[in-house]
């Protein structure tokens, strides 16, 4: 019988099959830069699993060990490459921003890393092993940190307690949220740029199309879906006014925000009456079935983008009101959470 996690990857590669898989020339260059700072046996190593591992992947981490840790411990199984694969793509801000205890999806079936960063956040670490927080290799979609050890995939912590302040499982974002820190042009302009540059050009348009025309001040979560889901949607649909509003929330949750959510929580978006409900299928964050593949692709004071393969669907009992939500311009009149400040 499939197990839960197998389920889970098997889901990550189909949601992934419209996504652009990581090319060949960018792993041949992570590759040659491993072996020219250093990790010369984790150089060889890629190129030999590069094809079976991540061939197939849109996104990866690989948190690559030193030489010494080789020499140590020998040759790992393939399990254990697994291990220190995620299929998601996490910069050194993510990293630190997750909570203790969050966990991180790796290839090896049901197993994940778990993060074991102190409260002061002074050394990121994962299984409490150490993070190399100069990045080797990021081009965006695939990121390579250096360890000075190999992972055990046996760890475990005892216990985990959410952070004071955790999103609820009915999570509104209201008028309350959205007067923290200004939006600026040259922050637009900022982020659509940044995220241009990964592939999620259309998006960035969308973004741009946003500038803002007062002074409100507003915070902002974007779910941007790649540049091919967007355009085999409109191609199929021929419906492109609602896109942004639909995948974009009136507040601001940070991948370590979303993975404290309850599973079956339910966000309000910009579009009036459009809800995004968030579950699990295994270690996957799942937004409408569709699964988070890039957290963080954008992160600022007032606004989080994070990277999706597919446009967030319209479930059949949900009928938007009209294109622009009430709240993106401070009049929706709801529920405010008790505690949590994003």
């Amino acid at each position: 019988m499939t197990t839960l996690s197998q389920f889970s990857l098997i889901l990550f590669s189909l949601f992934c099959t419209s996504v652009l898989a990581i090319q060949p020339e960018t792993v041949q260059d992570a590759v040659e830069i491993l072996a020219d700072t250093g990790f010369m046996a984790m150089s060889l190593t890629i190129q030999l699993v590069a094809q079976a591992l991540i061939s197939n992947l849109s996104y990866a981490t690989i948190f690559s060990p030193a030489d010494a840790a080789f020499i140590q411990s020998g040759q790992p199984s393939i399990d254990l490459l697994q291990y220190h694969i995620s299929p998601l793509a996490f910069s050194v801000e993510t990293l630190r921003t997750l909570p203790y205890g969050t966990k991180i999806p790796t290839l090896y079936q049901n197993h994940s890393l778990m993060v074991t960063t102190p409260a002061n956040g002074q050394q990121i670490s994962l299984n409490n092993v150490k993070i190399n927080e100069s990045t080797i290799f990021d081009d965006g979609s695939l990121v390579v940190f250096g360890i000075d050890k190999f992972f055990d995939p046996s760890f475990s912590i005892s216990s985990h307690l959410p952070p004071i302040g955790a999103p609820t499982s009915n999570f509104y974002c209201t008028a309350p949220y959205l007067h923290d820190s200004a939006l600026d042009f040259e922050s637009f302009v900022m982020a659509s740029n940044s995220i241009r540059d990964k592939g999620y050009s259309v998006m960035a348009s969308f973004l741009e199309l946003q500038l803002p025309q007062s002074g409100d001040q507003k915070k902002l979560t974007i779910f941007a879906p790649v540049d091919e889901a967007i355009e085999d949607y409109k191609q199929l649909s021929g419906e492109n006014s609602t896109v942004f509003h639909r995948h974009g929330l009136p507040c601001k949750l940070t991948w370590s925000d979303l993975v404290m959510l309850d599973d079956g929580a339910t966000l309000e978006t910009l579009l009036r009456g459009f809800r995004i409900n968030v579950t699990r299928s295994g270690i996957t964050v799942l937004l409408n079935g569709v699964p988070v593949i890039f957290p963080d692709l954008y992160y600022h004071d007032w606004l989080v983008i994070h990277g999706i393969p597919q446009i967030l669907s319209l479930p059949a009992e949900q009928e938007p009101v009209r294109d622009s939500y009430a709240g993106f311009n401070g009049n929706f009149k709801g529920n405010v959470p008790d505690s949590g400040e994003f």
